[in-house]
């Protein structure tokens, strides 16, 4: 690995298979979600979401942490109410970009998620998590309740479980984590790569267009009253049962053989 390489925030990488690894690079800072960090993953985020061809995101980092949430060092040098109204603003938008687009991202998760980590791990469509990780949103610890990361948490688990880790800034384990919706698998250090990659392929197996249509509408649903949703759901059914894909896929069924997509 070159110098430059090792020097950059976020490393990123694509396959020909059209799977980008987005590979958090600051260990030693724990990964936090600095200025430099978050405009590195927006780009990068950008760039899977401009890419047709693009079919999965794995959020990965470097390091014994996944991420440790803000800067604060950073945060505390420009004591400034417009400067923070402009950095929490720069995230949600950087967490909105992962809901938005249309390809799924897995959380590859190594190690401690805290605060706006945590909330990384809760944005991403999917997470796997390996044996040993932790998850906070400890923010209440010096005073700044994790406001933010509770958006994404509240919308992964139940809100009585979420308020608890907001209000008392405890941390979970990965089985925790996974117990309360969290996390989707919860996975021995070696099998951390195998599982996702497992994932990852269970999704390419599987029609770009459908896949698209219904990460769109899942999203759209759960922000809606259930009429409302099942009207979504309805209209998102049959354009996608119009699609070429889906009437190769139930022909290919109805003659008993894989689907040409």
């Amino acid at each position: 690995m070159s110098d430059k390489l090792l020097q950059e925030p976020l490393h990123v990488d694509r396959d020909a298979r059209g799977v980008y690894t987005l590979t958090l690079n600051t260990p030693r800072s724990f990964n936090v979600l600095s200025e430099t960090m978050m405009a590195a993953l927006q780009r990068a985020l950008d760039a899977v979401a401009a890419d047709p061809q693009a079919r999965v995101a794995v959020l990965a980092a470097e390091g014994r942490a996944f991420c440790a949430g803000h800067d604060l060092k950073e945060m505390k040098a420009t004591p400034q109410l417009a400067y923070y109204q402009a950095l929490f603003a720069t995230c949600s938008k950087l967490m909105m970009s992962i809901r938005k687009m249309e390809v799924p991202v897995i959380a590859r998760v190594q190690g401690l998620a805290t605060a706006a980590g945590c909330q990384l791990v809760a944005q991403c469509d999917l997470a796997v998590a390996v044996q040993g990780a932790t998850f906070g949103v400890n923010g209440i610890d010096v005073g700044l309740f994790c406001a933010t990361p509770s958006v994404a948490l509240s919308r992964n688990m139940g809100p009585k479980q979420a308020m608890e880790m907001l209000l008392t800034g405890d941390f979970i384990s990965a089985d925790e984590a996974h117990a309360r919706g969290l996390v989707n698998r919860v996975v021995g250090p070696d099998m951390l790569d195998a599982e996702v990659a497992r994932l990852v392929g269970c999704i390419l197996a599987k029609p770009r267009p459908a896949i698209a249509m219904g990460k769109t509408l899942f999203y759209r649903q759960l922000e809606t009253g259930m009429e409302s949703a099942y009207q979504l759901a309805g209209q998102t059914m049959a354009c996608n049962m119009a699609h070429d894909v889906a009437q190769e896929g139930v022909q290919a069924f109805i003659e008993k053989r894989p689907p040409n997509w």
